[in-house]
């Protein structure tokens, strides 16, 4: 996506005014209090301030952040290294960088290439003011203009898909061995003798226990999801259920549903007598559905994208 660039009349318009914490002005000093050149104090200070600006305004965003998890929280880190980032839970590092003013902001070097984005933050100290300029998901060391920052609000957006990208289960991964926690081996999960199925010698077969909650006193289920590669750009896909441990029978009224956004595209359920359900059919590359358990009140939902 193309950005047009910006006068610093527009990015004052769409910059997000903050008070500095007297905690974080507190915070700042402590740190800074460690390093042994005026240089490397001024540099820590503000490194802080701008982290526990960003830190703030997260936490009235309602965005879980891990301060102890980061970088610039580390001693040794802030000491030896120039770090201002700010660990967000389940989503990964952002880099917070401090100016006082200005039309661009330096990007050191030490700043890995896999932040989930930088935010510039203006400090003024003095007035225990800072204003977030705007953000770049691009990672990139030197000289940042702000006239290539985005909003604020690109920001929240560029961290709500990046949380809906990591609820979902990636199958193109499973063709590289990339699977994510939870998905084991079917042997690990289903007894030998209750599977009647043959490998194939390009099937990716991967499953996931699911628990049925107390409605049948923790009983298990085994989600099964076979990847076969058709072309560079489709897959064919099946998905299963089974009974696991000592189970010899899927629950009655159990249903298996494939939903493409909310919509049911195909639907199986259990009778009193079956010992396994199966849906098949093809994906594109990219393509999202999800797959849905349901049996009385209980509905447990796995999102995937091709």
């Amino acid at each position: 996506m193309i950005y047009s660039a910006k006068t610093m009349k527009d990015i004052k318009e769409n910059s997000i005014p903050l008070s500095i914490t007297t905690t974080a002005l507190r915070t700042a000093e402590q740190f800074a209090a460690q390093a042994l050149t005026p240089e490397k104090r001024e540099q820590v200070y503000f490194n802080t301030l701008a982290v526990c600006v960003v830190n703030d305004y997260m936490e009235m965003m309602d965005i879980p952040t891990d301060l102890k998890a980061s970088d610039s929280w580390n001693s040794a880190m802030r000491l030896y290294a120039d770090v201002a980032d700010l660990n967000l839970t389940g989503l990964g590092h952002l880099e917070c960088r401090p100016i006082r003013s200005g039309n661009s902001c330096y990007i050191p070097r030490e700043v890995p290439d896999d932040r989930i984005g930088i935010v510039v933050v203006e400090i003024n100290p003095e007035h225990q003011e800072a204003t977030l300029l705007g953000f770049t998901q691009t990672v990139r060391t030197g000289e940042l203009s702000i006239s290539e920052l985005q909003t604020v609000d690109d920001l929240l957006a560029h961290l709500d898909r990046l949380e809906h990208k990591l609820d979902k289960v990636n199958l193109s991964q499973w063709l590289q061995n990339i699977f994510e926690a939870g998905w084991q081996s079917v042997e690990e999960i289903v007894a030998p003798k209750t599977l009647a199925l043959a490998f194939r010698r390009y099937e990716v077969k991967r499953g996931k226990l699911i628990d049925l909650g107390i409605q049948l006193s923790g009983q298990s289920v085994a989600l099964i999801v076979t990847l076969t590669p058709k072309t560079e750009a489709e897959i064919r896909l099946k998905v299963q259920v089974y009974p696991t441990g000592e189970q010899l029978y899927l629950p009655s009224y159990l249903s298996l549903k494939v939903l493409d956004e909310e919509v049911t595209v195909m639907e199986a359920q259990a009778g009193s007598a079956n010992t396994h359900m199966t849906l098949e059919f093809g994906a594109q590359l990219g393509e999202r559905f999800s797959v849905s358990l349901e049996l009385g009140e209980l509905s447990l939902t796995e999102k995937f994208v091709v």
